[in-house]
């Protein structure tokens, strides 16, 4: 049996690695489809703190994962398919390899942007698609770009770019938001924001480098318009990686692990959650690396008192 096993990579997964390897816990990282999660997807990182010429998402996360070996960390790619957390002991079961167990567990699974599923959306990830406006707005400095949604999220990363860009236009594929009053106040009083209701994006178009276009098609008239962007930012919401669990892990409504207030506690003692998985108000790679650091300090805790409680019984 391992004393911890972290589900997922990403900064909290690997913020927490390097720390339990420093106290001699010897983790094991399961790695998904995605090692690294959705920072490798991002091209300049300028927000994280000791990098004054900023460093791309996929050099951070080889150097976290560098670090987190240096100190002992065992990686294995794989795909967490089920998990057992009755026991004392945590079973886990893995695609490709044996069943798994193990004393604690620290799920640092992420969440993902959901997407539009549209021709050349893919292709231009890093390109001048992105589903993250904190972390990309500054590349769109006096241009014009696309925001697609009508949540509020959509508006408040529309208000948010309007700091950078030179224009910002709304695409929602109906002709009422979902997004609140008061969020759709915000937006409709910026004079920087433009609107394209009842259009459908269709495709992303490039020049093979860059975003160029965004073609739509509107609902009503079943028109098609190419509209000019060099910027195109999805904000249709993201979904947490935890449909793994099955129930056994409290989540909220939108599938998040609920933890203790100012802790990475779930409901099931030896079991933690820290970055986006927790978390859906931040997102940022700074706030998912603070928490990694929270369930490492938090998980040795608990296994030292594991440790003392089995000494009382010999």
């Amino acid at each position: 049996m391992r004393q911890v096993v972290v589900v997922g990579t990403g900064p909290a997964g690997l913020t927490a690695a390097i720390y339990l390897a420093r106290a001699n816990l010897s983790p094991l990282v399961i790695e998904g489809n995605e090692p690294g999660g959705q920072l490798t997807l991002t091209t300049e990182v300028e927000n994280f703190p000791g990098f004054p010429d900023g460093i791309t998402g996929p050099e951070l996360m080889r150097n976290m994962r560098k670090q987190a070996e240096k100190f002992g960390a065992e990686f294995s790619r794989g795909w967490v398919t089920q998990v057992d957390l009755s026991g004392n002991g945590f079973k886990l079961q893995v695609e490709g390899m044996t069943e798994l167990e193990t004393r604690s567990l620290i799920l640092s699974t992420g969440a993902s942007a959901k997407m539009l599923g549209i021709p050349g959306e893919n292709e231009n990830i890093g390109r001048g698609v992105s589903t993250c406006a904190t972390c990309d707005g500054f590349f769109f400095r006096g241009k014009k770009i696309v925001v697609v949604g009508g949540g509020d999220s959509a508006m408040e990363e529309a208000n948010f770019l309007t700091r950078f860009a030179s224009e910002v236009r709304i695409v929602h594929r109906r002709n009422e938001l979902r997004a609140s009053k008061i969020m759709q106040d915000r937006a409709r009083n910026n004079p920087k924001i433009t609107w394209s209701l009842n259009c459908i994006p269709v495709e992303v178009e490039s020049d093979g480098n860059r975003v160029k276009g965004l073609k739509v098609i509107n609902n009503e008239t079943g028109l098609e318009e190419t509209i000019a962007t060099e910027g195109i930012f999805v904000a249709i919401g993201y979904h947490p990686n935890t449909h793994f669990l099955n129930g056994q892990i409290d989540t909220d409504d939108l599938g998040y692990i609920v933890v203790k207030p100012g802790t990475t506690e779930t409901n099931i003692p030896g079991v933690f959650a820290c970055g986006d998985v927790q978390d859906h108000k931040f997102r940022q790679a700074i706030t998912a690396a603070g928490t990694g650091c929270m369930a490492a300090l938090e998980c040795e805790r608990f296994l030292e008192s594991v440790a003392a409680h089995d000494e009382l019984e010999v």
